[in-house]
């Protein structure tokens, strides 16, 4: 299963490899792929959509929508 999830405040490689760590530290998550020019995030598995925007939220992040 793939989720996207739009993410603001990412403006570099950086914040794109913090944002995919994050990701894949929750359980069920196969792969994290940021997009910097959209502004999102595929994550890829059966994370629970919630519990991966708490943790991009609580990496300085903001999810939108």
């Amino acid at each position: 299963m793939e989720t996207v999830i739009k993410v603001e405040g990412m403006m570099c490689t950086h914040c794109k490899a913090r944002v995919e760590k994050v990701c894949k530290a929750v359980p069920g998550t196969v792969d994290a792929v940021v997009d910097l020019a959209a502004k999102t995030v595929t994550v890829t598995g059966t994370a629970d959509v919630e519990a991966l925007k708490k943790a991009i939220t609580d990496a300085d992040y903001k999810v939108v929508g």
